[in-house]
């Protein structure tokens, strides 16, 4: 059993630079102090303090007005690649699953309210979002998002859709918390989760969760093509298989 936390070992200034640090995404790549203090709820000053010192590191960057975050920050992300076995191990999935499909592949793990790309083998027929390794996209609208809520406990994804905005970002997005209910419960039937344009008009995307040694959803992988290239059923008929086939191999090796 897990010990309670002891509150006499919480170091607040190292909680406060890590929020600081991930004020930082792809639509907020430079920050005033006064965005960063809004951002976290810190005060002007103590944002101030988090982001001189992230400077004086090496970590971020100051032009007088803006903070930007330095390649050297890429090493909090690399430091996690680096020393799990994870990552890599599904990363020889991904780009076999793109050799064998000719589509991009993909691995995500949870992390909070949102799905993390940890491994990506993306074609030449690149779609419009970018997507890497290390990006966040949100759990409610992507198959692989749904597949890792639907490998938890039913009150837990609804706690988790419910805290998170769900916006339309096409005509086709699922945000209604009955709908999205309704959806991973068919998951969990199916144990496959398909999706169609929610998250991006021109994307279809398949997914399969990855399952510990204990039964647990760990991991997800999916395949992703266009409408037009692959209708909903062509891809249960040709991808599924081999989605189920990678998935079978990967059970118990991702931990």
């Amino acid at each position: 059993m897990t010990k309670p936390y002891d509150q006499r070992n919480h170091i607040v200034g190292l909680e406060k630079g890590l929020a600081v640090i991930k004020c930082f995404d792809a639509e907020h790549k430079k920050l005033t102090i006064a965005e960063v203090a809004v951002a976290i709820g810190l005060s002007r000053a103590a944002a101030r303090r988090c982001l001189l010192t992230l400077t004086h590191l090496g970590y971020a960057e100051y032009d007088g007005k803006f903070f930007r975050l330095t390649v050297q920050a890429l090493r909090l992300g690399y430091a996690y690649l680096a020393s799990t076995t994870n990552p890599q191990i599904l990363q020889n999935f991904v780009e076999r699953l793109s050799e064998e499909t000719g589509e991009s592949s993909s691995g995500a793990i949870l992390d909070g309210n949102d799905m993390v790309y940890v491994a990506r083998a993306a074609v030449k027929r690149i779609l419009a979002i970018n997507v890497n390794v290390g990006t966040r996209l949100p759990l409610f609208c992507t198959s692989l998002g749904r597949v890792l809520l639907a490998g938890l406990t039913p009150e837990e994804a609804e706690s988790r859709l419910a805290s998170t905005p769900r916006p339309e970002y096409t005509e086709h997005t699922i945000t209604s918390l009955p709908q999205l209910r309704r959806q991973l419960e068919q998951v969990r039937i199916d144990g496959y989760c398909l999706v169609e344009e929610e998250l991006q008009l021109g994307l279809i995307s398949l997914a399969v969760p990855v399952y510990s040694s204990d039964g647990r959803t760990v991991a997800a992988i999916c395949v992703g093509s266009r409408p037009h290239r692959m209708t909903p059923k062509q891809m249960l008929k040709e991808y599924l298989p081999k989605l189920v086939k990678a998935q079978n191999d990967l059970s118990g090796m991702i931990q």
